[in-house]
């Protein structure tokens, strides 16, 4: 079935990290989660927030994420700030960790939480952190271009 389109469904985003840092570059991986934390998940409980990611011992760990308990999960919940594991291949793992080691100011933040046909996918970006110079920039540029759209639509109506 060449051409099939797997659909996407959006739980979570990290609307924070864009504001913080400047995502130089970032990859899809999967999530090692237990049954509850999926139905949860499908109810929508997640919160990006505080996530961080770090390489070790050549896995790469997602901590932070806040995935909220099921309601019908009894003795079968997992704690919901437990450490969880990436699934990438290694060589890109140890790519990262290496580009980490290199330079300074660069940190592993996931971006989304989304869901891609019955998988749950992490887009994790690597991100070299903003300078309070660099927010106000991108603030007034932002008020710009709405300030633009808003000229334009009052000149076409």
């Amino acid at each position: 079935m060449a051409g099939t389109r797997v659909e996407t469904k959006t739980i979570a985003e990290n609307r924070k990290a864009f504001h913080e840092y400047f995502v130089e570059e970032s990859v899809e991986a999967g999530i090692e989660l237990c049954g509850t934390e999926v139905k949860s998940l499908r109810a929508g409980g997640a919160n990006l927030r505080d996530a961080w990611c770090a390489v070790e011992n050549g896995e790469l760990i997602l901590k932070g994420l806040h995935i909220s308990p099921y309601e019908q999960g009894n003795i079968f919940n997992r704690d919901p700030r437990r450490e969880r594991r990436l699934l990438m291949h290694k060589r890109e793992i140890m790519r990262w960790y290496g580009m980490l080691r290199q330079q300074q100011g660069l940190t592993l933040i996931p971006l989304s939480l989304y869901f891609k046909g019955s998988h749950v996918k992490v887009q994790v970006g690597l991100c070299r952190g903003k300078k309070l110079y660099d927010k106000r920039e991108d603030a007034a540029r932002r008020d710009m271009k709405r300030e633009a759209e808003r000229a334009l639509k009052e000149r076409n109506a």
